[in-house]
């Protein structure tokens, strides 16, 4: 069981990794750039003779820490825990080549009840290792299922991004690989959820399921391309909720309010995958 003290106190392991331009065009084709190949747009973030600007939203795979919630220190049940919402803000490019450090901490646990699970909210510095410029403030909440009822404070709960009324913009369909979670795993996250389809059975799907990180570099994408022009630099911010999960092959649309918020559904079920989500563009 959780004990809400120690595990605000629970020392999160530094992160550290050495970039390439090798891994910003691998991190851009996992989550789709490149599949049209008349599109110079892309092809300058997959194309390693071209100016390969990384993807700022490259940030939520760098300089990992491991799964420091599998300790069993934390007594976090992590058979059941969920990533339940994400987001960043983008304070300067990430470097193509280069080194980065990744500084986590707990930021609160909210107790939801017995039988109603927890929340862990956590944030994360993305730093220049050369500089000690601070690139990207991420945050993360993660829903721990099997955790209510450990005596915790019951709130301030983070409030969502609501969407607007009206209906949206704009909407864009992009269409998952069948191989995309086993391309996208080479990012760092080899989670058997979304590679091994006997441990997918047990999780309870009939097949491997997309990374949810993956599902939000397709909406990053996107965005890119509808708010942007594929200027990446024009990003400012990124926030989403996870609402269900994405199976390789599916289409997702994503649909796209003038004001940067974002839904996208998985097009074949007709189930919301991301919802609440926002984005702030410079003009």
């Amino acid at each position: 069981m959780i004990k809400y003290d120690e595990l605000l106190r629970y020392p999160i392991s530094e992160g550290r990794q050495k970039l390439s331009r090798r891994d910003t065009a691998l991190y851009a084709l996992s989550v789709g750039l490149g599949q049209d190949p008349l599109d110079t747009r892309q092809l300058q973030f997959v194309d390693s003779t071209r100016a390969l600007p990384a993807l700022p939203f490259m940030a939520v795979v760098l300089a990992p820490h491991g799964f420091w919630m599998a300790d069993p220190k934390t007594g976090i049940d992590v058979v059941r825990l969920v990533h339940g919402e994400q987001s960043m803000q983008f304070h300067a490019p990430l470097p193509v080549d280069g080194e980065v450090i990744g500084r986590t901490r707990i930021v609160d646990i909210i107790d939801k009840g017995d039988g109603k699970g927890a929340l862990l909210y956590t944030s994360k510095e993305l730093i220049d290792a050369t500089t000690g410029e601070l690139i990207t403030s991420l945050h993360s909440t993660t829903f721990l299922r099997g955790d209510g009822g450990f005596g915790g404070p019951n709130g301030p709960v983070k409030p969502i991004h609501t969407l607007p009324e009206r209906a949206p913009e704009f909407r864009v369909e992009l269409r998952t690989r069948p191989e995309q979670a086993l391309l996208y795993r080479l990012n760092g996250d080899y989670n058997p959820l979304h590679s091994d389809p006997a441990v997918a059975a047990k999780a309870g799907f009939d097949r491997p399921i997309l990374h949810g990180l993956c599902t939000l570099g397709l909406c990053g994408h996107a965005l890119l391309r509808t708010l942007c022009d594929y200027d990446a630099s024009r990003m400012r911010s990124l926030a989403l909720r996870f609402s269900s999960p994405v199976f390789p092959g599916e289409t997702l649309a994503i649909e796209i309010w003038s004001d940067g918020s974002f839904r996208a559904q998985a097009v074949e079920r007709q189930v919301t995958v991301i919802n609440n989500g926002r984005a702030e563009v410079a003009v």
